[in-house]
């Protein structure tokens, strides 16, 4: 079995929307909100921001103004289990995964309340099923990934990996693993040695072009299980 750790969702990058998503960091419960969609979208596909105002709201967050009226790159599609990438990094999904490995999600979150500190946390998880160009998949299921919703290029070479229902989907409470060590943000030391590893040196995980990989994908597989996370097929 191999692993990836994958960062997700709006946050404080450029290309992230300059805003973190929600979290209670209490009770873990979070709002997983998708960066900015930045390419051309098939008509009537659209995923607007305005989708996620109201779970926002529940929370006590507004969704940001810079963002009110722009389409969300939905990916991962928690709904429909896919997650797709491109360039380097579908590289590297395409030539390291397989049927049975996992894609472990995180994001950076914003808690809610008096301190507003940042919790980086796992938001999600996938047991491939499969792998495929979205190319190909959008002929079949142009709706099935923010990558088939695209207006793609007869050569274009998005991945697409799709997630096993029953063992895939978004966590309904999120499990902070990161703190701030060394000058950046990187996985828990207590973690880093539960997991056996991970691939990044001193488990850093700001954004990076290379995905970090779990050196023993079994053992981190075990303590998630034992964790008991709850994982719902849905985006919000």
């Amino acid at each position: 079995m191999r692993a990836l750790l994958i960062r997700v969702g709006a946050d404080q990058s450029k290309g992230g929307g300059n805003w973190n998503g929600p979290v209670n960091d209490e009770t873990g419960e979070f709002v997983y909100v998708a960066i900015p969609e930045s390419k051309p979208i098939r008509k009537g596909l659209e995923k607007p921001y305005h989708e996620v105002t109201r779970i926002l709201g529940g929370m006590g967050v507004a969704l940001p103004g810079h963002l009110a009226d722009r389409h969300m790159h939905l990916d991962p599609d928690f709904s429909q289990l896919t997650y797709g990438d491109q360039g380097e990094r579908g590289r590297q999904i395409q030539n390291k995964l397989r049927t049975g490995d996992l894609i472990a999600f995180y994001a950076g979150l914003r808690a809610v309340g008096r301190y507003s500190k940042l919790t980086y946390a796992l938001i999600g998880l996938y047991v491939i099923e499969t792998l495929c160009l979205a190319r190909e998949l959008a002929k079949r299921q142009p709706d099935a990934n923010a990558h088939t919703r695209r207006i793609l290029n007869p050569d274009a070479d998005d991945v697409v990996a799709i997630g096993k229902c029953g063992v895939s989907g978004r966590l309904r409470r999120c499990v902070p693993i990161g703190e701030f060590r060394d000058r950046a943000y990187r996985v828990r030391t207590d973690l880093l040695h539960e997991w056996g590893g991970l691939s990044v040196r001193n488990g850093y995980i700001q954004r990076s072009a290379r995905l970090p990989e779990f050196v023993d994908a079994d053992r981190f597989y075990r303590w998630f299980q034992a964790s008991h996370a709850e994982l719902i097929q849905s985006n919000n």
